[in-house]
């Protein structure tokens, strides 16, 4: 049985090797043992992200942990979750999940 910490750890390399290979080079996995927790992924300015690789669906408590994040690390304009959907090894196909007073930053970068 794997662990749940290298779990983790495997979805946050899975998340970056996606990002890196869709136009965010610079995504890399934050190094764990900060006093605050930022967030689990880095690179991408102005956006916390924490990954999510577990079997319990947990929303709620997880968009609290981004916000607990984004407190840590002032001048994060926008974040989100991203958590493995079971039975999808493609990133692509996983959720991600954020407040919409989060989701307003990101339509206004994109234009709207």
């Amino acid at each position: 049985m794997v662990d749940s910490r290298a779990k983790g750890a495997r979805g946050e390399r899975d998340v970056v090797d996606y990002l890196n290979a869709n136009g965010y080079p610079h995504a890399e996995r934050r190094l764990s043992g900060a006093v605050d927790d930022r967030g689990d992924i880095i690179g991408i300015p102005g956006v916390t992200i924490e990954v999510k690789a577990r079997r319990a669906f947990e929303p709620a408590a997880w968009v609290d942990q981004l916000a607990e994040e984004m407190d840590n690390t002032p001048g994060e304009g926008t974040g989100f979750v991203i958590a493995k959907r079971r039975q999808r090894g493609d990133v692509a196909d996983w959720y991600a999940i954020t407040p919409v007073g989060l989701m307003l930053p990101l339509l206004k970068g994109a234009g709207w």
